[in-house]
């Protein structure tokens, strides 16, 4: 990200450093008014990323918007420049956006100014009253008009804010009433005949996941799965790493703490003797979501990993435990855990003690419950807009 430039002599400034390079292809321009909006809008970036891999993203936020911890795939966080007319230009000219989602209401007259000069397309999405009301003067009727002019279509979340764009000028055609951005997640795809075998060759039985996890965990969630099976003897735990090639590693640990193991690089398959399934292969992680009523999302134990999205389990039904780590998710978990769809735990004793009592099925279906609702409460806008987006690059593209 860049930063302001060290005060030389009398007034003079170092000019701040050059941009990142823009990426080959095609790329849409996210920008995040307001500190609430910048998980729903990355997630929103995820989302798009994944429907369409050569894509790229470019987040810009408002006054009081924090980059992200971390930005995986195409994405490019980059403040914005000063609102004057050759900086906006500059802007505009070096990231070529093919379409531009700008959330809530304050603008940027010289920005959207040289955005529309330049035919990017513009869309207001997650319009709401209060953004349009703390507008000040830039929302007075002639420079509102100006403005909203400029976006070919708006997205508001309620019926008052509706109103606000129509009277600020926008034709009731270009307006939809949409309901809030909020989080959401699509549902990782699996095998389903596998998924089948899998849950007939389980059934009865108590599951838990221990999803993406790191050579220094293991230890930790292994304690975990030996105090449960305490009381719920025929437990099973399905270990997922991160990486398949710390499968050795965790069949070791396995093998030291005598706990009987199948594994799936191996082509086994769990059966009533075995305690620890280790699941170390690629892409297969819907499917192991879906067997488990309860996920300990991993990676989180240990400084410098991160966590793991939690949006992935929960919105295939399953309670979430997570560890202190879980640094780029913070708000996706507190999301959760206000829900009571999630529970924090902080070493290998109180992971024992969180999955004791989560493993109740009463216990981990309210869980869950709450979970889904969390994840599918945004999964309409979400797609909504995906889909505006997705349809705007298509006609781009027959241009």
């Amino acid at each position: 990200m860049p930063r302001l430039g060290r005060w030389h002599g009398a007034g003079r400034a170092d000019p701040p450093p050059p941009p990142p390079p823009r990426p080959e292809g095609e790329l849409v321009w996210l920008h995040v008014t307001g500190a609430a909006r910048r998980a729903p809008f990355r997630r929103l970036g995820q989302r798009l990323c994944e429907l369409r891999p050569e894509l790229s993203v470019l987040y810009t936020g408002g006054p009081g918007v924090s980059p992200p911890p971390r930005l995986r795939g195409r994405a490019v966080w980059q403040e914005l420049p000063g609102d004057s007319p050759a900086a906006a230009q500059r802007f505009v000219r070096h990231w070529r956006p093919d379409c531009c989602l700008w959330s809530g209401g304050t603008m940027r007259g010289a920005l959207m100014a040289a955005a529309a000069q330049a035919g990017v397309p513009l869309f207001l999405v997650d319009a709401a009253e209060a953004d349009l009301e703390r507008g000040g003067p830039a929302w007075m009727p002639a420079l509102r008009n100006r403005r909203l002019h400029r976006f070919d279509a708006a997205l508001a979340r309620d019926e008052a804010a509706a109103r606000r764009l129509r009277r600020g000028g926008m034709t009731p055609e270009t307006i939809s009433v949409t309901g809030p951005l909020e989080e959401g997640s699509s549902p990782l795809p699996c095998d389903e005949a596998e998924l089948q075998r899998l849950a007939d060759g389980l059934r009865g039985r108590p599951v838990w996941l221990a999803a993406m996890t790191q050579p220094g965990e293991v230890s930790a969630v292994l304690q975990a799965h030996r105090a449960a099976m305490r009381l719920s003897h025929r437990l099973l735990l399905i270990l997922v790493p991160e990486r398949p090639e710390d499968g050795d590693a965790a069949a070791q640990a396995l093998g030291a703490a005598k706990l009987a193991a199948a594994r799936r690089s191996e082509g086994a398959r769990p059966d009533d003797t075995t305690q620890v399934y280790l699941a170390d292969t690629r892409g297969e992680t819907g499917l192991w979501y879906r067997l488990a009523p309860v996920t300990f999302m991993a990676s989180s134990l240990e400084a410098g990993h991160g966590g793991r999205d939690p949006y992935e389990a929960a919105a295939l039904g399953s309670a979430v435990i997570y560890g202190p780590e879980a640094t780029d998710h913070l708000d996706d978990y507190a999301r959760l855990v206000a829900a009571g769809a999630a529970r924090r735990v902080t070493d290998a004793t109180s992971l024992s003690a969180a999955l004791t009592q989560m493993i109740a099925p009463d216990r981990a279906a309210a869980m869950a419950q709450a979970g889904w609702a969390i994840v599918s409460a945004g999964a309409e806008v979400t797609d909504r807009i995906t889909d505006l987006v997705l349809d705007t690059l298509d006609l781009g593209r027959a241009a």
